[in-house]
C-alpha cells in the first residue's frame, strides 16, 4: 500500500484508514479504479467537494479466513442508509458480525472469521469517556488505532468472536460502559485537552473494575497497554489554544497540511497561516462525499487569532 496522495482526479472519499499501520485517506477514483491508500501525515490536502449528496463507500469482503478487505462500489451509486446502496449492503456479509452472538443469519465466510481468537479492549478520550470494544486477532493493531483515543488497554483475549462479544456485553451491563463514542465527541475533547491527568485517571478506574468483573466471569483479564502511534503525538499533547477548524471540511474548497493524526481527528495548518496555531478537524465526515483534488484548492480565511502570549 506504499502510495502517494494523488496530485488531481475526482474520488469518492472513504475516510481515514490505519489498516496499513498508518492512517491514510481511503479513496474510490471516479468513474472506476483500484481504492488509493493515500499518507496524509505531513502531506498537503487540498481538494474541493463536489456536489451534495453521499456516494456509496462499497462493503468489506472477506480477503480470507481471517482478514476483511475494503472493495469500492461498482456502480458509485447514490448512498442510502448506512451509508452504502441497496445492491453493496445486500453483498456485505460482514454487516451480521454485530450481533453474531446473538443468533440469526450467519453467512459460512463469517462463521469462519468470527472463529479466530478476538481481544476485547477498553480505549480512554481526551475528556475521559471510556469505551468498550473487540477487535479480531488480525485487527488487534489498526482497530484501536483508528479509534483516536488517549489511552487503552487490551483486556483479554478470546477464542473466537462469539466468546468476546458476551463479555463486552457483560461489562457493558455490569459496568456502564459505552460501546460507542461519537466522533464530534472526541474532536471537542482533544480541543479542550489541557491535562492528560484526567484521562488517565478514568482509565484505571475502569481497567480495575473491568478487570475485577471479568475475574468474577472466570474470565481473568490478561492486561496488556496499547502503544499509540506516533503519528498521534501533537494531538496527544495538552496545548492550550487550539481551534477547531472553521470551516465545514463537507463543502467549498479546502487545503491544509496535515501535522498530527489521532484516529480520523488531525492537527492541521493552513496556507500562509504561519502566525495561527494549528486547527483540529474530522476527516472521517469526507466518508462517502465525491472531492476532487487539486494543489489549486485552497481554505477560506479563518478568523480565529493565535494567542498573544
Amino acid at each position: 500500500m506504499d502510495q502517494a496522495l494523488p496530485a488531481s482526479g475526482t474520488y469518492v472519499c472513504h475516510g481515514i484508514t490505519w489498516a496499513s499501520g498508518d492512517p491514510r485517506l481511503l479513496l474510490a477514483p471516479t468513474p472506476d479504479g483500484p481504492l488509493v491508500y493515500a499518507p496524509v501525515t505531513g502531506r498537503r490536502l487540498g481538494y474541493q467537494v463536489s456536489g451534495t449528496g453521499r456516494w456509496c463507500t462499497g462493503r468489506y469482503r472477506f480477503a480470507d479466513r481471517v482478514r476483511v478487505e475494503a472493495v469500492a462500489c461498482p456502480d458509485q451509486a447514490p448512498a442510502e442508509a448506512g451509508g452504502q446502496c441497496a445492491a453493496c449492503t445486500g453483498r456485505d456479509d460482514f454487516r451480521f458480525a454485530h450481533r453474531f452472538h446473538d443468533g440469526g443469519h450467519v453467512p459460512a465466510a463469517l462463521a469462519a472469521y468470527m472463529a479466530q481468537p478476538h481481544w476485547l479492549y477498553l480505549a480512554t478520550f481526551a475528556d475521559g469517556t471510556t469505551k468498550i470494544g473487540t477487535a479480531a486477532e488480525p485487527r488487534k493493531r489498526s482497530r484501536l488505532d483508528e479509534q483516536g483515543a488517549l489511552i487503552a488497554t487490551y483486556l483479554a483475549r478470546s477464542a473466537d468472536g462469539r466468546a468476546v462479544r458476551y463479555l463486552e456485553d457483560a461489562l457493558t451491563r455490569r459496568l456502564g460502559l459505552t460501546q460507542t463514542v461519537r466522533a464530534a465527541a472526541k474532536l471537542t475533547a482533544l480541543a479542550e485537552l489541557r491535562d492528560l491527568a484526567p484521562a488517565r485517571a478514568a482509565h484505571q478506574q475502569h481497567l480495575d473494575r473491568a478487570t475485577e468483573a471479568l475475574s468474577g466471569l472466570n474470565a481473568p483479564a490478561t492486561a496488556e497497554p496499547w502503544t499509540p502511534p506516533g503519528e498521534g503525538d501533537l494531538l496527544r499533547t495538552p496545548e492550550p489554544g487550539r481551534a477547531l477548524y472553521p470551516h465545514d471540511p463537507r463543502t467549498g474548497e479546502h487545503g491544509l497540511t496535515v501535522l498530527s493524526c489521532l484516529g480520523s481527528q488531525v492537527l492541521a495548518t493552513l496556507d500562509g497561516d504561519s502566525e495561527q496555531l494549528p486547527y483540529l478537524l474530522d476527516l472521517g465526515v469526507l466518508k462517502g462525499w465525491r472531492i476532487v483534488l487539486g494543489e489549486q484548492f485552497s481554505s477560506p480565511p479563518a478568523a480565529v487569532q493565535s494567542a498573544l502570549f
